[in-house]
């Protein structure tokens, strides 16, 4: 059964880091591309970073570039976001997802609290 288990969250002071992981089981990941969204309170669900399945170009969003980093393990079936210099605004519930040909699958998620 597939499954995505997100690790890693919690609170941290502004400037502060942290490190996600997202590991999946049920599936064998390395064919497939896989991101990171996040939802703040109020908020839609946005894309955060992605990272390719074959070649590892890696995406993010503006308000994440150059403070956060994606990576993956395919040995491990794990994909971390490696964030820094946090600040409040990247407060958020981050949910880890795989993408399938026609299809997509959650994580859970995991709560991120930047806040002094």
């Amino acid at each position: 059964q597939l499954q995505l288990v997100e690790s890693g969250g919690g609170p941290v002071q502004p400037g502060g880091s942290l490190r996600l992981a997202c590991t999946a089981s049920g599936v064998n990941v390395e064919s497939y591309a896989m991101a990171w969204f996040r939802q703040a309170p109020g908020k839609d669900r946005e894309a955060v970073s992605c990272i390719a399945s074959t070649d590892g170009r890696t995406y993010y969003a503006d308000s994440v570039k150059d403070r956060f980093t994606i990576s993956r393990d395919n040995a491990k079936r794990t994909v971390y976001l490696e964030m820094n210099s946090l600040k409040p605004e990247d407060t958020a519930i981050y949910y880890c997802n795989i993408v399938f040909p026609s299809s997509t699958y959650w994580g859970k998620g995991i709560q991120v609290t930047v806040s002094s």
